[in-house]
């Protein structure tokens, strides 16, 4: 009877402790968000001041290129990101448990890899505009799947998804660097300016989608399935605006699908510089979605508002693109600061490891690493973009980033195959003990890439396209 009662004692403190840690994350989320917001506007309007922003901008030609490619780019992000939120909770609304959702997530990451590759090659061939076509109507039967409750009709979801994903995260940029570089011939640095301002805007308009997501499910109570089908027009609508003002652009024609994949991986395999930004590209973004995967039931037991824990984590990507275009302008290289944004990365993920003790879970810390990530995600982005624009040959381009991508689905379909027969509480810690590992091999790759780099510098005799002002 002792033993029973001071059990009682301890839950009912541990719940008092639970609803206080509730309160204080709920309003340190909002509190942060107006923070946040300040700091990231004073650094944009610095950032717009810088000489490579101002000499761009005073180009109307590419101003106006500009603007063909982020309407129909942001319309297919924010269709993407309206997803964001709920991705999760859907799954958990559907009545399944964390195993089943993480086989979803499992089918979505395979079909990345066992068609993604293909879709770059087809791309390449065929037409990148016509695969943006074809992503924006695949990627929307992809949100019609999410109103079934079967388990089934999500996993056709998840499967369309993970194409979709492919398509998103490289034909749409091999169709703009082929544009920039070959249609206009405009300066390969105004590139990294372009890229910038994406991962930016793309900031901000994931905070939208956030509150959207927000809106529609909390409160106006339409129920975790309406931001996927609010996203739906969004896609259609960039798919339409792609096919009435896109040129069409292409990589290499003359070989076959199959042998143009081969070729596109021999070509990573034979050139280091290739082969290492993959590798980078591979443990960043694996470790990347894996915390997407986790979040949500990292932060749940201290019940936050989750589309404003969305947008602030999109502020902080945004901070992190400021920072980038702040450091590039005062001559620091794409490759140091995709070091850095390594290095920022491996330091949250080590701080993860501390939070999520499972005798003792930190939830402020955890959140606070959260931020930090999405910091790193605001460096990674532009810097990887432009050096993936100066490196990969313009015949395979679509089909590279596309192998650039296998193994990060890979690792991801791994470790969720993992988190469906362990206990996940006490996972995660594991979880963030590799994804450590990952960063710091990424940190090790990151030294033998810079080093390429600079040698190449000093041989074309000084400063060369990697350290001129963006």
């Amino acid at each position: 009877m002792i033993d029973m009662s001071s059990n009682l004692t301890f839950q009912d403190s541990h719940t008092v402790k639970m609803t206080e840690g509730e309160r204080w994350l709920a309003s340190m989320t909002y509190s942060l968000f107006v923070a946040l917001a300040i700091v990231c506007l004073f650094l944009q309007y610095l950032a717009q001041r810088t000489k490579s922003q101002v000499s761009s901008g005073n180009n109307k030609h590419f101003l106006q290129f500009q603007k063909k490619y982020f309407i129909v780019y942001f319309l297919a992000l924010f269709g993407d990101w309206l997803q964001g939120p709920y991705v999760y909770k859907l799954y958990s609304h559907y009545g399944f448990v964390e195993s089943q959702i993480a086989m979803l997530y499992v089918v979505g990451f395979g079909a990345s890899v066992l068609f993604g590759t293909g879709t770059g090659a087809l791309a390449d061939r065929f037409g990148r505009k016509k695969m943006c076509i074809c992503f924006s109507i695949m990627y929307s039967l992809c949100c019609l799947t999410k109103l079934s409750p079967n388990y089934y009709v999500l996993m056709l979801g998840r499967f369309l998804g993970g194409i979709s994903t492919s398509l998103l995260f490289s034909t749409f940029e091999s169709w703009y660097v082929y544009e920039h570089t070959q249609t206009y011939d405009f300066p390969t640095e105004w590139i990294s300016v372009t890229f910038s301002k994406a991962t930016f805007w793309n900031g901000i308009l994931a905070i939208n989608a956030g509150v959207v997501a927000d809106l529609t499910s909390e409160w106006f109570a339409f129920g975790p399935v309406s931001p996927f089908i609010v996203a739906i027009p969004f896609l259609l609508l960039s798919g339409a605006l792609v096919a009435q003002m896109w040129n069409e652009n292409f990589g290499d024609q003359t070989t076959h699908s199959f042998k143009a994949c081969m070729e596109g991986l021999s070509l990573i395999l034979l050139n280091e510089k290739i082969l290492l930004l993959g590798i980078v590209q591979s443990v960043f973004e694996s470790a990347m979605y894996i915390f997407v995967f986790l979040w949500t039931p990292i932060l749940d037991p201290g019940k936050p508002p989750l589309g404003m824990v969305f947008s602030v984590f999109m502020i902080c990507i945004m901070i992190g693109s400021s920072v980038y275009q702040l450091l590039s302008a005062k001559h620091v290289s794409s490759q140091k600061i995709l070091t850095l944004a390594v290095f920022l990365s491996f330091f949250s993920m080590c701080l993860c490891v501390i939070s999520t003790n499972p005798q003792d879970p930190k939830l402020m810390l955890s959140f606070i690493a959260f931020l930090v990530i999405e910091i790193s995600v605001g460096l990674y982005f532009p810097s990887m973009s432009y050096l993936k624009s100066q490196v990969i040959p313009e015949s395979h381009r679509a089909n590279i980033m596309n192998w650039f991508r296998v193994p990060l689905n890979i690792i991801t379909c791994l470790v969720l195959l993992w988190l469906h027969t362990e206990d996940s509480k006490a996972g995660n810690r594991i979880i963030f003990v590799d994804c450590s590992l990952m960063m710091f091999i990424g940190a090790l790759v990151m030294w033998r890439l810079d080093s390429l780099l600079a040698h190449e510098d000093v041989t074309k005799g000084g400063k060369s396209s990697f350290h001129e002002e963006v």
